[in-house]
């Protein structure tokens, strides 16, 4: 049964808004090509600033997809069906959240190669880059769904998403900022910790969530 969810899970994904797994990935080399023109040409300043923009363009890629996690399968019944076959809430956003991540954080890991040409970011920036895109993405893809689960039954769901997006993901994208513009790997650890505690905490987070949206 897991395995039919993640199947369609990634087929829920994968072809949101008519772009598939391609829209991140647009938008986030669409940052990175249009940055330069806002701070000019000059290589040692995007080389400077360009790390924290990936890091901001990342996270909102990574919640394009926001509003089609977990909503409209509450409104269909589909975690209620779920439950009903014996799956748990957490055991349902486990599955939801690997895919979410495979949605968008390869395609935007593999978009990091253009978009650090583009930033004039050299080699052992690069580098960094790709370590904390790969350490970092799960944590923003659980962030995203723990976000989605908390306002899928809210009529301000979209404007309260905002308020609760900045808190939780200032850790990762200051650490992870942090890690390029000081060339530091130390950062790094703090990236990967705070995105395995954000992954552990979602599931049961979310799952609490759907639950109490069951009975909104």
């Amino acid at each position: 049964m897991i395995g039919a969810l993640l199947k369609r899970d990634l087929g829920k994904f994968f072809p949101f808004a008519g772009g598939g797994a391609a829209l991140p990935v647009v938008f986030f080399v669409a940052v990175a090509m249009l940055y330069p023109f806002a701070v000019g040409p000059d290589p040692q300043m995007l080389a400077r600033t360009g790390g924290g923009i990936v890091w901001i363009a990342a996270l909102l890629a990574a919640i394009l997809p926001l509003e089609k996690l977990v909503a409209q399968d509450i409104e269909l019944g589909v975690f209620d069906q779920l439950r009903l076959r014996g799956m748990t809430e957490e055991t349902m956003m486990v599955v939801r959240l690997f895919a979410h991540w495979l949605s968008f954080g390869p395609p935007l890991i593999l978009a990091a190669f253009p978009a650090a040409a583009l930033l004039a970011l050299d080699g052992p920036a690069l580098h960094l880059l790709l370590l904390g895109l790969i350490a970092g993405t799960p944590g923003l893809a659980a962030i995203g769904l723990m976000i989605a689960s908390l306002t899928a039954s809210l009529r301000a769901g979209a404007a309260l998403s905002g308020l609760l997006l900045i808190p939780l993901a200032l850790p990762i994208l200051i650490f992870g900022a942090g890690a390029l513009a000081r060339q530091d790997q130390a950062s790094l650890g703090f990236v990967v910790a705070t995105s395995l505690l954000l992954v552990a905490i979602a599931p049961f987070a979310a799952g609490a969530a759907i639950r109490a949206a069951r009975d909104v």
